[in-house]
């Protein structure tokens, strides 16, 4: 398993730097190598990606998601990556975008791929064209302001242990506890979320 982690700050609010990452549709305007990226539900997309010089075609799903700090993320099949975007207020018009990722490269072609840090550097170039993005475009495109409680919040346990899911834990699903990605925000209130379904095309 490899892991990747960068930062960008970008010159908007939270709100709106936020808001713009659940526009998953758009994520070909400023990641390379997406060709599409399809709303299937408020926490299922799928999407179509060249990974490594591979195309590959797979779905992958929110685990958790709370407005103005996180969104975390795992593929539902193979090629297996899972990570969380966090965004962290800087001042009212600054914001500092944090991405880590973590994936296992398939075959030779993403193993060397990995190796040449090939992919590190696309995830930096995601991040800085994503800043160039919003801050020339000066407001988001779209929101979805809904919550998805992560498994630790719902009192998930590891398959037969008892033991409950970490915070920190990207999807839980019988993982080990620990890992790379950082510990969820404050958890919010335990209410339904005001906002309208996440449109599904």
């Amino acid at each position: 398993m490899s892991t990747i982690e960068h930062s960008e700050d970008v010159r908007v609010p939270v709100r709106v730097a936020y808001d713009q990452w659940t526009q998953f549709e758009s994520f070909p305007e400023f990641m390379e190598g997406v060709e599409s990226v399809k709303q299937l539900s408020d926490t299922r997309t799928a999407w179509v990606a060249d990974i490594a010089g591979v195309r590959r075609e797979f779905e992958a799903e929110i685990t958790e998601q709370h407005p103005d700090e996180r969104v975390a993320w795992r593929s539902v099949e193979r090629p297996h990556h899972a990570g969380v975007v966090t965004f962290h207020r800087i001042d009212e018009n600054a914001t500092r975008v944090t991405l880590q990722m973590e994936y296992d490269p398939e075959g030779f072609v993403e193993t060397a791929g990995d190796w040449l840090q090939l992919v590190r550097m696309r995830v930096v170039g995601d991040l800085k064209r994503f800043k160039t993005f919003i801050e020339s475009r000066g407001g988001e495109t779209g929101a979805w302001r809904g919550d998805v409680p992560g498994p630790h919040q719902e009192g998930s346990t590891y398959g037969g242990s008892g033991q409950p899911v970490p915070p920190g834990t990207v999807g839980g699903g019988g993982q080990e506890p620990g890992g790379t990605l950082p510990p969820p925000g404050p958890i919010p209130p335990n209410e339904p979320p005001a906002t309208p379904p996440r449109p599904v095309l």
